[in-house]
């Protein structure tokens, strides 16, 4: 890849949130943003891009600024990983860009539903907004760098309307007595010792008019989720909130997963909110919960690891949210050489940590149990730079929106020593903020 051009001083206001940049470019086809923990990248105009709906694979090529053509050949990341490009693992500099979503994931292992929108989309991009100390700042090594950087500056002087409302409000797919039964099915399995642990989630669904994006803002500001993002893809929307990272992929072939298992609510009361995270760390369910995954993740990544590599350097680990207290194990490995990082994400996906335990026998209960497809909701959503490394998330706390329809899910893990209501109270500590706020556009539609 050549350096690429950089524009600094993009913007007359330098520091225009994601959300604001986002509405402005809202008419592009391939739009994506990544908070990346602290390094925010928005990139448009894929010079190619794989899009797999109904399990049907398509490719295309860009072939003027605005216009695509299909082709028969797909997008292979081998001839993208060059060991001579090599970047700050951290940050996005140019390369791919995407979601996997849990449906394509898991059909890969097992034969699943698949919800009705796009399942995959994969997008080579050469131009990008990066957050710098300058402000946003364009980068670009294509040939029509120029002309693209002219679009970007006009299209951010244009205002643009917010139109996003609920039709229908989000309220549970599920009642109680839905989740008890699903519940109660689950512990059979375990007893009959098909699995040790189920990620069991239920569905929210709404119906809206609009952007998903008019309310991205408001999502990001409510969670301040590290790995927070946006993708675009004509009339589907993915809105993520995640605090999960599923696997980072940095320098000297090192790989990091950071799986959460393991959950208590915030209180705004400063000894009640202590408490409760107190519980999270004495709690012995939530460890043995915790350490099933971790077993699972290490068994995953172990098939592409160096003999020895994979450790365990945290353990239990408490990391506390806007809404909730997590328990966070991280595990660590290192690629065996020539292994394309690529196959790594595919192989582990989907997370263990949103499946259980063993996973194909866990993919084929959720897939019985849950009623519906989850579509991108614990699927994954990141990048890979030229050589490789890169960022993938799991999409927890995320809001997809497919033509009218809206949906964003919760659950947690099952096991043979879970409390149903406690289950199913874990749910809404995780979502009821998300939930209540969605909300508030059904109200406003009303008044």
């Amino acid at each position: 890849m050549n350096n690429p051009v950089i524009f600094k001083n993009l913007l007359t206001e330098q520091w225009l949130s994601p959300a604001q940049i986002l509405s402005a470019l809202s008419h592009l086809t391939h739009l994506v943003y990544l908070k990346n923990v602290d390094h925010p990248v928005i990139a448009f105009f894929a010079s190619e891009y794989m899009l797999r709906q109904d399990q049907i694979t398509q490719n295309f090529k860009r072939v003027t600024l605005h216009q695509y053509q299909e082709k028969p050949s797909s997008i292979h990341l081998n001839q993208f990983f060059k060991d001579n490009a090599k970047t700050d693992h951290s940050d996005f500099n140019g390369g791919l860009i995407g979601f996997i979503s849990y449906d394509d994931a898991a059909q890969q292992q097992v034969s699943i539903q698949e919800k009705k929108q796009p399942a995959l989309f994969l997008g080579i991009y050469r131009s990008y907004l990066k957050l710098t100390e300058q402000g946003w700042t364009f980068f670009s090594d294509e040939d029509e760098a120029e002309e693209i950087f002219q679009f970007i500056q006009e299209a951010l002087t244009n205002k643009k309307n917010q139109s996003f409302q609920l039709t229908q409000p989000c309220n549970a797919r599920w009642s109680k007595n839905e989740y008890q039964s699903a519940f109660k099915q689950v512990q059979e399995y375990i007893k009959g010792g098909d699995c040790y642990q189920i990620n069991l989630t239920q569905e929210f669904t709404a119906k809206a008019q609009g952007y998903l994006l008019d309310i991205a803002e408001d999502f990001w500001k409510l969670t301040d989720a590290p790995y927070s993002g946006y993708l675009k893809i004509d009339d589907f929307e993915l809105l993520s909130c995640s605090p999960e990272l599923f696997i980072d992929f940095e320098e000297n072939r090192k790989i990091v997963t950071r799986p959460i298992k393991g959950t208590m609510p915030r209180y705004t009361d400063p000894r009640q909110d202590e408490k409760s995270k107190q519980r999270l760390i004495d709690s012995k369910k939530d460890q043995a919960e915790n350490v099933m995954i971790v077993d699972l993740l290490r068994n995953d990544l172990s098939i592409y690891a160096e003999t020895g590599s994979v450790k365990t350097p945290q353990l239990f680990e408490i990391e506390s949210f806007n809404q909730v207290h997590h328990m966070v194990s991280e595990v660590t490995a290192t690629l065996k050489d020539d292994t394309n990082p690529f196959d790594v994400l595919l192989s582990a996906l989907p997370g263990g940590s949103i499946t259980g335990a063993p996973k194909i026998r866990a993919m084929q209960i959720i897939d019985e149990l849950e009623g519906a497809p989850r579509g991108a909701y614990c699927g994954s959503l990141g990048y890979f730079n030229f050589d490789g490394t890169g960022s993938w998330n799991i999409l927890i706390r995320s809001i997809q929106k497919y033509q009218n329809d809206v949906s964003l899910w919760a659950g947690g893990g099952v096991t043979i020593a879970s409390d149903c209501d406690a289950e199913y109270q874990e749910c809404f500590d995780k979502i009821s903020a998300m939930l209540d706020l969605l909300n508030t556009w059904q109200k406003a539609s009303e008044t």
